[in-house]
């Protein structure tokens, strides 16, 4: 059945819908598309009509008049803004479909393991009503685990965390299937929150998330320097007593620090998966490590961290950043290899 389905179109599309960022990869041409899941609506009348999307209506978060509004329609890996998301998606695929097609393209998208049949459903939903012929779903850690080039497959254990913007999935996998799971709502945009609350708190000093992000990939850590403090960093905000423009120097120290409780939270959460994993598979796990794949796996000294919290080899993908949207691709391009891995929700 799904060599007949996946077999003919060659505009079919696999989508890392993710809350940070949306990858899409087109059958035999790989990665053709990776901008932010952002959407600006523009207020016409009573409607909301799409104005800006990805790179572009990111510039305008927090920057916006009245009648535009720009927002992230996905929050913790699923859909927030029904309208919004399918508006976001249907540009996307009419961004890289083949026009030259008279069919809508298959589409496969990855779903969190810890979402809801109802969030699934959504998903599933938005992608048809943007044109779609047709939508098979994933699961985010299977598809990252395939993207790192894991043996996902084969009678071993693999053992995966991806730290997305939203959520932090973490899995045991064998035989093509999830042994064992826990997906955590801590991601990326935790940690941003977390730099905010840290900044106000004890600077007195109001920053965007753009900033806060901004601060993260340039300064953040999983650990404080083992000397010093680190790389320094100078950043604008609002002070919150004069009420007037303020510029401050933060270190990496500070940034660690603020970052102490996110990062201990997925620790804890990889501890639990190995605590409940069958002990062929654990020492499957002991010869070959831990991976980890996403934005957050780049954090500095997190693999570090992790090495010393679980006493395993941990690895960092090649391409971490593109393994849930490249494993996607991969499931889509040979079906017959991981049809035990697609799925619709009913």
């Amino acid at each position: 059945m799904f060599e007949r389905i996946f077999g003919f179109f060659s505009s079919d599309m696999a989508i890392d819908l993710g809350t940070a960022n949306t990858l899409v990869y087109v059958k035999t041409k790989g990665i053709v598309l990776n901008e932010p899941s952002v959407v600006a609506l523009k207020l016409e009348g009573g409607l909301k009509i799409p104005y800006a999307f990805g790179n572009q209506a990111k510039l305008m978060l927090g920057r916006t008049p009245q009648q535009i509004e720009a927002s992230r329609p996905l929050k913790d890996g699923v859909i927030a803004d029904f309208k919004g998301a399918e508006e976001m998606i249907k540009h996307f695929i009419q961004a890289v479909h083949n026009r030259k097609s008279f069919t809508g393209p298959l589409i496969v998208i990855c779903v969190p393991t810890g979402s809801t049949p109802v969030e699934r459903r959504a998903i599933q939903d938005a992608a048809l009503s943007a044109g779609a012929r047709e939508v098979f779903l994933v699961e985010e850690p299977m598809a990252a685990a395939i993207g790192a080039g894991l043996p996902v497959t084969e009678p071993t254990g693999s053992m995966i965390v991806d730290i997305g913007g939203g959520t932090t999935e973490v899995a045991v996998l064998s035989l093509g299937g999830i042994v064992k799971a826990d997906s955590t709502r801590v991601g990326g945009d935790v940690m941003d929150q977390a730099i905010i609350s840290y900044i106000r708190r004890y600077h007195n000093l109001l920053v965007g998330e753009s900033t806060a992000e901004a601060i993260k990939k340039t300064i953040g850590a999983a650990c404080a320097p083992e000397e010093g403090d680190g790389e320094e960093m100078q950043i604008k905000g609002r002070d919150l007593v004069q009420g007037v423009p303020k510029e401050i120097t933060l270190n990496r120290r500070q940034i660690a620090e603020s970052l102490q409780e996110p990062v201990a939270q997925i620790i804890e959460s990889v501890k639990d998966a190995l605590e409940k994993t069958p002990p062929e598979l654990s020492s499957d796990i002991v010869d070959k490590g831990i991976m980890m794949t996403g934005g957050g796996a780049l954090l500095h000294d997190f693999p570090k961290v992790l090495r010393q919290a679980t006493g395993l080899p941990v690895f960092v993908a090649d391409d971490a950043l593109s393994c849930v949207a490249n494993g996607c691709g991969m499931a889509m391009e040979d079906p017959a290899r991981f049809k035990h891995c697609l799925f619709k929700q009913d």
